[in-house]
C-alpha cells in the first residue's frame, strides 16, 4: 500500500508547516518558537497528553488507541534544532536569521511527524499507545540522552523507538536501512604539546612544539594502519593545530591540537581511545616535549535492532513499494543512538533526491518525501498494534 490518501491531502497543509519551520529555525536547546509550535499543534490534534520541557526544551505527545488492550507503547522521535550556518539554497522561503539554517533536513522531520501524529489522532486505528517525542539539540548536543535521561522512556513506559532521517543521493521518498551499526560514534581529542620556544636561529636551544606535535599527528594515522583489523572502521583526523605563535621566526612554546574518532565498533572506539592516551605521551617524550590528551566521549555508534530493523523495512516497503535492506553505514553520528542503547528500535533513512548533502548551505529538505515519512510512521503504528475485532 503506497501513502495513505489522507496524508496526500495533507501534504500541502505539511509542506507549510515545513517552510515556516525552515524560515525560522533556532539552535540546540534554545528553541521558544519550534516548541511552543509543536506542543501547540499537538494540543489541537488532540493528543492525549502534551508534555513539553522534556530534556529541557523536547517536547511528547501521546496519543492512545481505539484500544489500549495489547499494552504496546511505541515512540516515534523527529529532531527539532538547526545549524549554525547561513544559507543558500536560494528559496524563497529561506532562513530569516542570518548565520541559523536547517541545513539537515530537522524541519522536515518534525512537519512529518506533526503530519503523522495529526493522522493517528484522527484515526486511531491502533490498539496500544504512541509517543510522539520531538527532541532537541541533536547537532552536537546530545539531545536525545537528555531526553532519556530526563525519564522520556520510563515515564511512558515506551518498549520500542523508532525514527528516520532524509539522506540525499537517494530517490525522493525511497528508504534504506541496515540492521547493526548504521552511524558511527564520535568523540573528540584535545592534545596540548608543551616544549621550550626560541628563536628560529638557535633550534638547538628549543624543544620545538611544531616538531614534537607533527609526529604525533603521523603517530596518530598509525592506530588504524597497524591497530585496527584492516576490516574494521575506524577514522582518526587532527582537524585543527594551532601554535601560541604566528611569527615566522619563532619555535613556538605551545601546539594545541583537536580532533575526532569515529568508528563503527564500540570495542573498536575502546581501543582507539586507548591507543590515543598512550601513543601521544610517550611520542612528544620521545623528541623532549611533554603532550596532553582531553579525550571527550560524544555520540555512541546507532546501532539499530535486529527484530525491529526487520519490521521498519517491511513497513517501509509497504509504503515505498521496494526498501533497501542493506544499506552501507556512514560515519556521521547521530544521537538517536542514545534511545536506541535505551530500547530496542530501528533508525532508517529515507531518500532526499539529487541534492546538495546535509551541512552544506544550499541543502533543502524535499517536499515530495513528506506523505512517504507520515505514512511509515503510520504504518509502523497500525501493524505493529494491529485492532482486532
Amino acid at each position: 500500500m503506497p501513502v495513505r490518501n489522507r496524508l496526500a491531502e495533507m501534504h500541502p497543509e505539511i509542506t507549510a508547516w515545513r517552510r515556516d519551520l525552515h524560515e525560522n529555525p533556532e539552535l540546540m536547546y534554545d528553541l521558544p518558537r519550534t516548541s511552543k509550535i509543536v506542543a501547540d499543534k499537538l494540543t489541537a490534534f488532540g493528543c492525549d497528553e502534551v508534555v513539553p520541557g522534556i530534556g529541557i526544551s523536547g517536547v511528547v505527545g501521546v496519543i492512545h488507541g481505539r484500544k489500549t488492550g495489547s499494552g504496546k507503547v511505541l515512540a516515534f522521535r523527529a529532531d527539532m534544532d538547526a545549524l549554525p550556518i547561513h544559507e543558500a539554497s536560494g528559496v524563497d522561503y529561506a532562513s530569516k536569521t542570518p548565520g541559523k539554517m536547517h541545513a539537515c533536513g530537522h524541519d522536515g522531520h518534525t512537519a512529518i511527524l506533526l503530519g503523522a501524529a495529526k493522522y493517528l489522532a484522527e484515526t486511531r486505528n491502533f490498539d496500544g499507545t504512541v509517543v510522539l517525542v520531538f527532541q532537541p539539540a541533536e547537532e552536537g548536543g546530545a539531545g536525545g540522552k537528555a531526553m532519556v535521561d530526563d525519564g522520556l522512556m520510563d515515564r511512558w513506559g515506551v518498549q520500542e523507538v523508532y525514527g528516520l532521517h532524509n539522506m540525499p543521493g537517494f530517490e525522493v521518498g525511497q528508504f534504506a536501512i541496515r540492521e547493526g551499526a548504521l552511524l558511527a560514534s564520535a568523540d573528540e581529542f584535545e592534545i596540548t604539546v608543551t616544549g621550550k620556544g626560541g628563536h628560529a636561529a638557535m633550534p638547538h636551544e628549543t624543544v620545538d612544539t611544531t616538531l614534537v606535535a607533527s609526529h604525533i599527528v603521523v603517530a596518530l594515522q598509525s592506530i588504524v594502519a597497524r591497530n585496527i583489523d584492516p576490516l574494521g572502521n575506524v577514522v582518526v583526523t587532527v582537524g585543527a593545530f594551532h601554535t601560541d605563535s604566528v611569527a615566522s621566526n619563532v619555535i613556538a612554546h605551545e601546539v594545541v591540537m583537536k580532533g575526532t574518532v569515529r568508528t563503527l565498533d564500540p570495542d573498536l572506539r575502546n581501543l582507539a581511545q586507548e591507543r590515543i592516551e598512550g601513543l601521544v605521551p610517550l611520542t612528544a617524550q620521545a623528541y623532549g616535549g611533554t603532550a596532553v590528551v582531553d579525550y571527550q566521549r560524544g555520540y555512541p555508534v546507532t546501532v539499530n535492532h535486529p527484530e525491529q530493523t526487520a519490521f521498519a523495512a517491511d513497513c517501509a516497503e509497504e509504503v515505498a513499494g521496494s526498501v533497501i535492506r542493506d544499506v552501507k553505514p556512514v560515519m556521521p553520528a547521530e544521537d538517536f543512538a542514545f534511545m536506541l542503547e535505551a530500547r530496542p528500535g530501528a533508525y532508517i533513512f529515507m531518500g532526499n533526491g539529487d541534492t546538495p548533502m546535509c551541512h552544506h548551505p544550499a541543502y533543502n529538505f524535499d517536499d515530495n518525501a513528506i506523505p512517504a515519512g507520515c505514512s511509515w510512521f503510520v504504518t509502523l503504528a497500525e501493524r505493529r498494534m494491529p485492532l482486532t475485532a
